[in-house]
């Protein structure tokens, strides 16, 4: 038979799962809010091309979408955070209920522009985390063969900032053979995926967006505040 005691665990800081805590009496009925970035500055990126696209689906599914312009940013503290283009960043993380991230693959990997954005995303801001428990979804594209390298960062990425990342995903390979001239995406199973992935992302928005605290809380920070309390209360008294 198991053993049903925990000597390592505090039990006061022990929260039992329910289904009632995840049932909201008063579900928001705003519009959803995406903040999409995108990461390229070059005169025609596909990955802006490719961002604009989901953000028009978005915007179909009734969401309200803001687009973050890199362009002026800093890389990471090279700049204080006060810098107008930092201040616009974080304004719109904090605003957002979810969010698209959007790269191309450079050697193997993210753009230093769509890695300075996440960087200057704070993990804290004095006790409110501006990320955990906002959706994310994850898009690439690729001037070769279909890769998925970009979007696996990303993911990994997304996981550190305690953020809801859904399962599907976008690669786009050879995008620039993917849009027209004016810059609209052609018809192909990309772009059916591109759908796929926004509307996946929309209804897990609408399904977390006001349980999302209640899902990302966990136990070691309950106790990590709990003893930070501690040490604060104890030392007014001495």
């Amino acid at each position: 038979m198991m053993e049903s005691t925990f000597p390592a665990l505090r039990a006061d800081l022990f929260d039992v799962p329910t289904q009632d805590r995840l049932r909201v009496p008063a579900p928001s009925l705003h519009r959803p809010r995406f903040l999409m970035l995108y990461g390229s500055l070059r005169d025609r990126s596909y990955s802006r091309l490719l961002t604009f696209e989901a953000a028009r689906l978005l915007e179909a599914m009734g969401g309200e979408v803001k687009i973050f312009d890199p362009s002026g940013l800093p890389l990471a503290d090279s700049a204080p955070d006060a810098h107008p283009k930092v201040r616009e960043l974080r304004k719109l993380a904090e605003w957002s209920e979810g969010m698209v991230w959007c790269s191309p693959e450079r050697h193997g990997s993210m753009t230093v522009v769509m890695k300075t954005q996440i960087d200057w995303i704070p993990l804290s801001v004095g006790a409110v985390r501006p990320t955990q428990g906002k959706t994310l979804a994850v898009m690439q594209v690729s001037g070769g063969s279909q890769s998925f390298n970009a979007v696996n960062q990303l993911r990994v990425l997304g996981r550190w900032m305690r953020m809801l990342t859904i399962p599907n995903q976008s690669s786009v390979a050879k995008a620039f053979n993917e849009f027209t001239e004016d810059g609209r995406m052609k018809p192909s199973a990309y772009y059916d995926r591109v759908v796929d992935v926004m509307e996946e992302l929309f209804k897990f928005t609408l399904l977390t967006r006001d349980i999302g605290p209640y899902l990302v809380d966990r136990y070691s920070e309950r106790k990590e505040s709990a003893e930070e309390l501690s040490k604060r209360v104890n030392q007014g008294a001495i």
